[in-house]
């Protein structure tokens, strides 16, 4: 009799285990993904930009046609430079449109690189294209 009451004590004691809450599952950390090819690319184009270094691209100095040294003062400088200078001449000399700013009138200068009158902001890039060698 003891051996049963013995077991009928051990299963009382295993339903109050089963019955009881259970702590909760520590849950491992997710683990990290390996960075693709792409991602490792990318981070280190952030990084060399990051150096302060322009895009070597955009700061070659291009030879410049005759016509647009002219006016810009030099035979050779990069575009954004060319740009830069071209709209400073454009301010200096007041050639914007009162009425649509977006139109630059040409003066006797100017009518040499432009070929027309009046040309809009928006073709200034591809006007200086067409005026420079690489």
């Amino acid at each position: 009799m003891a051996k049963a009451a013995k077991k009928a004590g051990q299963k009382s004691a295993k339903s109050a285990k089963k019955s009881a809450p259970k702590p909760a599952a520590k849950k491992a950390a997710p683990k990290k993904a390996a960075p693709k090819k792409a991602a490792k690319k990318v981070a280190k184009k952030a990084a060399k930009k990051s150096g302060g270094s322009a895009n070597s691209a955009f700061m070659a100095p291009v030879n410049l046609s005759p016509e647009l040294a002219s006016i810009v003062g030099k035979d050779s400088m990069p575009r954004t430079e060319v740009v830069k200078k071209i709209w400073d001449y454009i301010k200096a000399k007041d050639l914007q449109d009162k009425k649509n700013r977006r139109m630059i009138n040409a003066d006797e200068r100017l009518k040499t690189i432009f070929k027309k009158d009046q040309v809009s902001m928006f073709d200034l890039a591809k006007i200086v294209n067409n005026n420079v060698k690489k």
